[in-house]
């Protein structure tokens, strides 16, 4: 299964399939880059990003941590060598104005940055982002993502 050099839909319906995306997707990232996380509740984002993350550490030596979903956190960082790995989920957030203090785009080249439900940021079609789209597919038995780059 090739990754996505240019737009593309590929089929994650098992859990080994999102793992197998996510461990590609990680040689294609050094830093500095955006990637937009859309999709329904339990579609497979935070499994995505976690299987990434995961991954990431593996090609680094490091031990696995624990990834969970930054819902009421809104961020989870991780560091990995001399990358830091900032995971937000904005599905909580009520008012654009909680999203000022997040520091959602800072510019660091040390720095990859995942955010799930970024519909709810302003101008971000000025931001230069990978767009992961995740869906449900035959009545939920399936899911793909759709890769936009």
């Amino acid at each position: 299964m090739p990754i996505a050099i240019k737009d593309s839909k590929i089929n994650i319906t098992s859990e080994k399939l999102t793992k197998e995306l996510a461990k590609k997707f990680t040689k294609y990232l050094k830093g500095g880059e955006f990637i937009f996380l859309y999709g329904e509740m339990g579609v497979g984002k935070t499994t995505f990003v976690k299987y990434f993350i995961n991954e990431f550490q593996t090609l680094h030596n490091l031990p696995h941590s624990e990834i969970t979903s930054p819902t009421f956190s809104l961020l989870n960082e991780y560091q990995v060598k001399d990358i830091r790995i900032k995971h937000y989920d904005l599905f909580r957030i009520n008012r654009k104005e909680d999203i000022k203090n997040l520091d959602i785009f800072e510019k660091d080249n040390k720095l990859i940055t995942l955010i799930e439900w970024p519909q709810l940021l302003n101008n971000i079609q000025n931001i230069k982002s990978i767009d992961l789209t995740f869906k449900y597919l035959n009545d939920l038995n399936d899911r793909s993502v759709d890769i936009k780059v």
